[in-house]
Order: structure tokens, then C-alpha cells, then sequence
């Protein structure tokens, strides 16, 4: 077991998962917060790096592309103190913060973990169900239906039309947006087959967002609704059906026989060995997985 305390939070490693632990600094987002501990398993990370400064320095998690909804959603908006995948590391911990980032890529090494995308979300995203106030309205997830409910900062053509519920089956997508600097962000579900082009603060499938406080939370709803929505790398005959879509094709036959390829693996490893990249242990260990899948 590897593990980090820090004021930022805890992270622990256990060879096969990650489990993220938010702090209580008054430095953590709310977001971040909220979001409380995430479990990552190994085969979604792409990588770890340490990155040292004078006073404090980060330890950053890269993920698979297409891993966690909640990235996707994000877009790579989401700053520091919102991000789960940063943690901040005080300078006199470097050295426990060494020791975590080689355990994590020996892992990630000894289990061929690959960097590629992946066409399935391997993080289920928040959990439901799920409210959030932010903006021009609230915004509530059981699952399966979205509600959107007005306050009184809505602009009055909007809040006229009342409270609105959408089937995460009509769906097309979900933005979300933070605000930046005079920029309002927003919360948009793109309904499939009403594609519209009007500001956040007069689309009935909007929320306005000004960059309150609580705004970064709308992102947990955009994520939590990501989740229940075809991934958008998975191949053509997983998502639905559409009028006039083209018939699925049969899929390839595997390119070689799965012994051959641990064969392989096995000369690879015994290559590694012999040119000092893994111990004596590791390449046991390495050996020893090998030989069970075959």
C-alpha cells in the first residue's frame, strides 16, 4: 500500500486501485468536495507525474481519453481546486511523493496497462440522485429524467413556460460551460432532433450560469448525465438506433491468437530483465501473471 496525506487530500494505492480522498483545506473546491472519494481503477489511468516547485509542487493523474465522464463533460475546464486529479504536495513530502509515482507506473508497467482511449466510461460517474442550484435555476437527476426549475433571476420568457422535464432517452448530449472573465457559462441538454441556437438565458433546456460559487457543481449534473449517454467512441452498433443509420458491420476477426500474444509478453518481460529496467521481484511477479492467463 502507498499513501500521501496531505492538506489537499489523501491519496492511496493499493496496486489495483487509486482511491482519491478530497481534504478539508479551505483550498479544495466545492466541486471537489462534493464530488467526495473517487476509486479509480488502474486500467484507466495513462499516467502520474510529480512536479516540484520551491514551496509545494502537484502530483497529476492522466487519464485514459474517454475513462471518466466527468472529464469528458469537464472539456479541460476544470481548474485546480475543482480538478480531483491534482493534489498538492508539500515540499518536504517529495519524497513520499517519489515513492507513490514510481509504485503507480511499476503497477502500470507490470500490468500493460495501455495509454490508448478507451470506448467505455471505467468511472460511473456521481451518484445519483442529484440537485444542484446555480445560475437561473435548479437542476435535479434521478437517473433517468432531468428537471429544470426556474428562480427568480430567469428572464421572463423562460420562466413563463414553467418547469421543464427532459428523458435522458431524448438526449443528444450534454455542455457545460463555466463562466469566464464578462463570458456567462451555462448547463445546456441538447435535445436530439431540436437543435437550437439561442443564449443560455432564454433556452428552456439551459441553465445560465455567472459564475457564482456554486456554479462548478452544475458540472457534477453534466457528468452524472454523461454517464447514462452512449459513449461517444463506442463503436456504431452499441449506441441507438437512429432512422437511416447504415447497418452495423461484422466485426474483424482477432488478429492473433491470444496464447501467441502472452508468448510474447513473456519474451518482452525476460527482455526488460536482462536489461535492467525490472528487478529480480518484478519480473516475478510479471512472470508469475503471465503463466496464470495462459
Amino acid at each position: 500500500m502507498a499513501e500521501i496525506i496531505q492538506k489537499d487530500g489523501t491519496w492511496a494505492f493499493d496496486g489495483d486501485t487509486l482511491r482519491l480522498t478530497p481534504g478539508r483545506d479551505k483550498n479544495v473546491g466545492l466541486l471537489r468536495r462534493a464530488l467526495g472519494e473517487l476509486v479509480l481503477p488502474l486500467r484507466a489511468l495513462a499516467g502520474i507525474s510529480l512536479e516540484q516547485g520551491k514551496k509545494s509542487g502537484r502530483l497529476r493523474l492522466r487519464l485514459r481519453d474517454g475513462a471518466d465522464p466527468l472529464l469528458h463533460a469537464a472539456g479541460g475546464r476544470l481548474t485546480e481546486p475543482h480538478d480531483p486529479y491534482r493534489l498538492i504536495v508539500d515540499s518536504d513530502r517529495y519524497g513520499v511523493a517519489e515513492y507513490f509515482t514510481e509504485e503507480v507506473r511499476t503497477a502500470l508497467l507490470l500490468d500493460q496497462v495501455p495509454a490508448d482511449p478507451v470506448t467505455e466510461y471505467l468511472l460511473p460517474g456521481p451518484s445519483v440522485p442529484l440537485s444542484v442550484s446555480a445560475g437561473d435555476g435548479t437542476v435535479s437527476f434521478d437517473g433517468e429524467r432531468i428537471r429544470l426549475e426556474w428562480n427568480w433571476k430567469t428572464e421572463d420568457a423562460k420562466a413563463a413556460a414553467g418547469a421543464r422535464t427532459l428523458a435522458v432517452a431524448d438526449l443528444a448530449g450534454v455542455e457545460w460551460q463555466p463562466a469566464v472573465g464578462l463570458e456567462n457559462g451555462h448547463l445546456r441538454f441538447l435535445v436530439r432532433h431540436s437543435p437550437t441556437k439561442a443564449p443560455a438565458k432564454y433556452d428552456p433546456n439551459a441553465v445560465e450560469l455567472w459564475g457564482f460559487k456554486k456554479d462548478p457543481l452544475m458540472a457534477l449534473v453534466a457528468a452524472a448525465v454523461q454517464a447514462r449517454l452512449p459513449h461517444p467512441a463506442a463503436p456504431v452498433d452499441e449506441r441507438p438506433r437512429e432512422p437511416g443509420d447504415a447497418q452495423p458491420q461484422a466485426a474483424p476477426a482477432p488478429a492473433e491468437d491470444d496464447h501467441d500474444a502472452l508468448l510474447r509478453r513473456l519474451r518482452e518481460l525476460g527482455e526488460l530483465h536482462r536489461s535492467g529496467v525490472l528487478t529480480d521481484e518484478e519480473f516475478t511477479l510479471a512472470k508469475q501473471a503471465v503463466l496464470k492467463r495462459m
